[in-house]
């Protein structure tokens, strides 16, 4: 399985090269160069699989045994889930009134990125011992990309890990899930600005090929293929958990509701779907909208500037995934992708074109709404929502997956006859006592998320003036040296 940068022009690689290098060395974004197609059969094999056993078939077909042996794969998966609290590290919760929520929070921080990140982390350091390499993880986070990936490396020998978060933009908890973990090749960053500004740093660094190169670097962001290929299993397992049956022809649809900030679970969703499981998309929002203006009337833009919402892991302006969206939509055409995506770069606006060229075909934009629909959920929404599940179910729902809940209970209201519907909860509810208590509910919070409170913590501030590149910088090139100088003791 080869891997083609959705620009066009960086060499392809296979899926080593693509976990390694986060973004594609002419600044897109690795996709499989051919998507296989899953038939009948196989699906109704799977459909009987576990989630993390659904992961391991997933894996393999994008991976190749060459690379990873399947023995090997399902060891380093199981692993990857060992330290999962659901027995089945996913469930379903299904509720009153054809209520279908996707727990995909049983992971160590209680939010849908342990799932991923810590398969990545697995793929990571397997390659990393073959090879006796050391790299050093960059990660931007807008609350929990950065504790989820902490936990997912913490104490390996062969990774250092330096993580940004946005002082004052991440609630408490999520904080000190990074703040607290005093293991040695953790190395966290409070900046004086938000997810976005943050970036800019990151984004500086990258762009130096030669520094990336001399020490090591990369990102564990949500662009890494790896975690985009991890996710494609939350929509197999979501599909067979709420499909009323396989016997028909064609097989039943099943609506997947997906709340979103950089678009990953999008991207995950819309491949997926691209290789034979039938879902429908539905893309949800909170009020930082550039996904759901570019479903409704192709505009891709950056609004003034960041809202903050409820759904604070979702206040993201730029949903870097949807290149990888827009590339599968032109027919897999890098030439529209790039001028698409370059144009964005410079102005921060695009207008898609009514219709995306494509060799034989034109691809109208209205594929995009026929491939997916979406909605923008308000902070007051999000409240109600919460307090309606909890009135219905007692259960409670934290503010993400209620952007996904609200659109369940719209559709409902209007009594239309609906497809099997699940939606993703990304988060538990835990995480976001701020937010349970705005929606007039009582916060339950686990003995673990407590515990927190009196741990000692440790976080170097970026603050507003100082040269964060250069901060960061400085802070990779120290870690560097450190590896050579253990790397030196253990050789002599």
């Amino acid at each position: 399985m080869w891997y083609v940068s959705t620009r066009g022009i960086a060499p392809r690689v296979n899926f080593e090269g693509a976990l390694f290098s986060g973004y594609a060395p002419d600044g897109g974004l690795f996709m499989p160069e051919e998507l296989p197609q899953l038939d009948r059969e196989t699906l109704c094999q799977w459909s009987t699989l576990s989630y993390p056993g659904l992961v391991k078939e997933l894996c393999a077909l994008f991976i190749g045994s060459e690379l990873i042996p399947k023995d090997d794969l399902n060891d380093l998966i199981d692993r990857a889930f060992s330290r999962f609290r659901h027995r089945e590290v996913v469930h379903l919760s299904r509720l009153r009134n054809g209520l279908n929520v996707l727990e995909l929070w049983h992971g160590v921080t209680y939010a849908f990125k342990d799932l991923s990140l810590s398969c990545t982390a697995q793929f990571l350091q397997y390659f990393l011992e073959k090879r006796e390499k050391h790299v050093t993880v960059v990660v931007g986070t807008s609350g929990d990309t950065g504790s989820a990936a902490i936990e997912s490396v913490q104490g390996a020998k062969n990774v250092d890990i330096i993580v940004l978060l946005p002082k004052g933009h991440c609630t408490k908890i999520q904080e000190l899930q990074m703040t607290t973990v005093l293991k040695e090749n953790v190395h966290v960053f409070g900046v004086e600005g938000n997810s976005d500004e943050l970036d800019e740093p990151i984004k500086t660094v990258f762009a130096d090929v030669a520094f990336v190169k001399k020490h090591n670097l990369m990102s564990l962001n949500s662009i890494n293929w790896s975690r985009v290929l991890v996710q494609m299993a939350h929509h197999f397992f979501a599909y067979f958990q709420c499909t009323p049956s396989l016997d028909t022809h064609p097989l039943p649809l099943v609506e997947v509701v997906v709340p979103t900030g950089a678009a990953g679970n999008l991207a995950a969703g819309y491949i997926a779907q691209k290789i034979g499981l039938p879902i429908r998309l539905v893309v949800v929002v909170n009020r930082n909208d550039i996904i759901h203006r570019t479903v409704q009337q192709g505009d891709f833009s950056l609004s003034e500037a960041v809202k903050s919402t409820l759904a604070s892991a979702m206040d993201i302006q730029v949903p870097y995934n949807m290149e990888r969206v827009f590339w599968l939509l032109s027919g897999c055409d890098s030439q529209v992708t790039r001028a698409l995506m370059e144009q964005f770069e410079r102005t921060q606006s695009v207008n898609l074109p009514k219709e995306l060229h494509s060799k034989e075909k034109f691809y109208s934009l209205g594929m995009l709404s026929e491939v997916v629909t979406s909605e923008s959920v308000s902070d007051e929404a999000i409240t109600q929502t919460m307090g309606r599940c909890w009135d219905e179910n007692q259960y409670l729902l934290c503010p993400h997956s209620a952007v996904a809940v609200n659109y369940h209970y719209q559709q409902m209201d209007r009594q239309e006859p609906s497809t099997p519907r699940c939606c993703l909860a990304p988060a538990s509810a835990a995480k976001f006592p701020e937010a349970v208590l705005a929606a007039g509910l009582t916060p339950e919070t686990p003995a673990e998320i407590v515990a927190l409170e009196h741990k000692e913590t440790r976080c170097t501030p970026m603050r507003r003036g100082d040269n964060w590149t250069l901060m960061l910088q400085d802070t990779i090139e120290d870690l560097s040296r450190r590896w050579r100088g253990h790397a030196l003791n253990a050789s002599q």
